[in-house]
Formats: C-alpha cells, structure tokens, sequence
C-alpha cells in the first residue's frame, strides 16, 4: 500500500540534486534547438518514445515491419495485432501530450482517456480506459497472487490514490524532472488498470515534462535507455517503493539525461541525411525553390515509410505535386516503391530507418 505523495516532503542530496539538474539541462537543450523546420523530428522521437515503452512489456516489432504496417494502417489495410498494439501506443502517446499543455488540471479521466486508446486495438480491448475492480498482481501465476513480484493496491484505494497523485502532479513545488520520476513509480505502484499501466506510465512522463515547459517539443525517448536495462528499471522502481526514493530519482535522472543526448546526436544525423537527400535533388532535377519535393524530404523523417495521402496531408500541396516530388526523388534513389501495385503505394526513405533502428536501440549515433 503506497503512501500518499500529494503533500509528502521530498529531500535529495547535494549530489542528486545536482544530477537532476544536469538532467533538466539536456532536455532544455534538445528542446532549444527546435525550429518548425525540426517538428518532423519531434513525431520521429515520440513515435521511438512509443515504440520502446512497447519494448519494456516485452512487445517486439521491428522498425522496417512497423513503419510498413503504419503505412497499411494509414491505407486501410489489415496490420497484425501486435503491430496494431504497438501503433496504438504511438496514437496514446501523441493525445498524452498534446493535451498536456492545455490541461488546466490532470484529472483521473485523462489516464483514462490516454489507456482508452493505448488499448483499443488490443485483444483485451474491454479494459480500454476502465480503472479496475478487482485485484492483480505481476508474476506468480494467473490464478493468485501467491509467489508474485509484485501486488499493487486492492480496488477500493485505487480511486483515493489517483485522486492523491492527480493533486501532487498538479502542484509545482517540485522540479520538473524530480515530479515526473515520483509521478511514474507511484502510477506503476498503484497499477490501476488490469493492464497497460507500464505504457500509460511512460507516457505520464512526457505528460509532466510538457506542462511544466521542459519539453516543450522534443520528448526525450528515456523508455529506449529503459528497455534496454529492463532489470536496472524494475530495481528502480523497487527502490522507490522501499522508500529509496532519492536512489529511484538519480536513476531515472540518469536516463533522462542519456535520452536527451541520444535525441540531439540523433537529430543532427536525421538533418545531415535530409541535406544529402536535397543534394541528390539537385544533382537529379534541379527543381524550382517552391517545388514540392522540399517539403516532402522536410516531412520526411516523421514518416520513414510515406504514402501520397500521409504526404500530402502533411505538407499541404496537391496531390499532383506531390506526386511529382514522390517521382522525382524516386529516381534520384531517396525513396524506394515497396510494391508495385498500382494501388495504395507506399515508399521507404532511403536511410532514415536504419538511424531509427540504432536510436531505439539507444546506440550511439
């Protein structure tokens, strides 16, 4: 049974403190370095953010098939269920923090609203946004909780606890960083949900980093730094629910700061392929400076695998003009056609999914 955090007393050391600053600073730093011309590369590094948290619960697709199935998903056909999961985990993540800045006051609806939609594809898709009524556990076995890691709450405190953490995330006493580390564990610690509180949880990270202006539009993907260390993040979590709370705050502080430095390293080399893409242009067609292929190769990354409808919806040129530029940058071997039915035709970016696949794999670039 947790205690409540809304009103509790939080003391870190000189040394954590000073780590969670540094922290705070590197995610300021990605977020300062974003133009309008970067947006594209914020839904690369929110959609990357999702895609890991998906990792954490063991959910394993990988980039090219997932990029390919987004592309299906967009033209109406069928994606496997763990693709359609996974996607959903991209569509949550995306209402998380969108609303996250115009929220006067996080209520116990809007975990609902982002788990309603984090779960509506999956199989158990009756759970989607109800907070449950009976109890569960992780591990042991499916019949009770005899031998299990961990047994969250019963049903009937779920509500007072929500109520409670809704308050303290309301509040801004705390730093932004330090907020969105207790907010995590205690949502994971309260577990209300019969399942998807792991995925709802990462995603009330970058809920927290968004009101409180750190993040105002780059999320720094920290669930690649915790995949890739799944048990170092369940010790963490453990931790805090020890009491260790200033132990769980500098490592999650510690992944912040290795996921902000992973999105700017990351960055740079996305910008560096779209220089060489326009380079190829130039040398192919030489187009006018309004054409449309400029703005497809800037719209690019938020879509490694890109269709005419998702192009033009994106960069708000005709259909035909996109169409010319999807042509032209095919022929200068920046785009490859993935089929070639005359119908729904998708192409893949030249390059651009395998960086992704090394960032959510938290490899240095």
């Amino acid at each position: 049974m947790p205690d409540t955090i809304a009103d509790a007393a939080i003391l870190l050391p000189g040394e954590i403190a000073a780590a969670v600053s540094d922290a705070e600073s590197a995610i300021a730093n990605l977020n300062r370095a974003a133009g309008p011309e970067l947006l594209p590369l914020a839904r690369l590094l929110l959609r990357t953010e999702s895609i890991a948290s998906s990792k954490v619960e063991g959910m394993q697709v990988d980039a090219r098939s997932l990029a390919r199935a987004e592309a299906n998903q967009e033209t109406g056909r069928r994606v496997s269920s763990s693709a359609a999961e996974i996607l959903a985990n991209i569509d949550a993540m995306q209402l998380a923090i969108e609303r996250a800045a115009d929220l006067e006051a996080v209520q116990v609806t809007d975990f609902q609203d982002i788990h309603r939609v984090l779960m509506e594809r999956a199989e158990n898709a009756r759970i989607a946004g109800r907070i449950r009524t009976t109890q569960n556990w992780i591990g042991g076995n499916d019949y009770n909780p005899c031998g299990a890691a961990f047994v969250p709450p019963p049903p009937d405190d779920v509500e007072r606890l929500l109520d409670d953490l809704c308050a303290f995330i309301n509040d801004d006493r705390l730093s932004p960083l330090v907020q969105a580390a207790i907010a995590h564990a205690q949502f994971e610690t309260i577990h209300p949900f019969a399942d998807g509180n792991g995925r709802t949880g990462r995603a009330l990270v970058q809920v927290v980093f968004r009101r409180r202006g750190l993040a105002p539009s780059f999320v720094p993907p920290i669930s690649v730094v915790l995949a890739r260390d799944r048990r170092r993040y369940i010790n963490g979590l453990t931790m805090f629910r020890e009491d260790r709370v200033a132990e769980w705050v500098e490592m999650f502080a510690a992944a912040a700061a290795e996921a902000a430095w992973l999105a700017s390293s990351y960055a740079g080399r996305v910008a560096e392929l779209q220089e060489r893409w326009r380079e190829r242009v130039r040398l192919h067609a030489n187009p006018r400076a309004d054409a449309a292929v400029w703005e497809v190769i800037r719209v690019l990354p938020a879509s490694p695998v890109i269709t005419v409808p998702v192009a033009v919806a994106a960069t708000r040129r005709s259909r035909s003009s996109v169409q010319s530029a999807i042509g032209l940058m095919e022929g200068a071997g920046i785009l490859a056609r993935l089929s070639e039915r005359p119908r729904n035709q998708a192409w893949e970016a030249e390059g651009l999914l395998d960086l992704i696949v090394g960032l959510e794999a938290g490899e240095a670039a």
